[in-house]
């Protein structure tokens, strides 16, 4: 089966303050969505990734099939599998359609 890899190409990073303070957005009944929690610079733009989003491009390091991510966010966010599986394929395939993803 092919794992999902972030493109090597794109430099990114993780704002793990930003995310702390989204958590805590999240704790208090706030919407989180609009909220990036990780930076890609792609051709010199700039892109943000939503606290889920920026999950899943995190998991996705070509060690892991769409399963195995799908479980992981599931354990993270305890969320059932099952509502997460469309979401998480329909994401990862945008990405890859972008070509900020590769299958290995």
């Amino acid at each position: 089966m092919k794992r999902p890899r972030r493109n090597p190409q794109i430099v990114w990073r993780h704002e793990r303050r930003r995310e702390e303070e989204v958590l805590k957005a999240q704790q208090r009944g706030e919407s989180v969505d609009e909220y990036g929690t990780v930076i890609l610079i792609v051709s010199g733009t700039m892109h943000q990734l939503n606290l889920v989003g920026g999950h899943i491009w995190s998991l996705c390091d070509g060690s892991r099939e769409l399963d195995e991510v799908v479980d992981a966010l599931a354990d993270e966010f305890a969320v059932e599998r099952a509502e997460l599986v469309d979401d998480v394929a329909d994401f990862i395939a945008d990405l890859e359609s972008r070509g900020w993803l590769e299958y290995v």
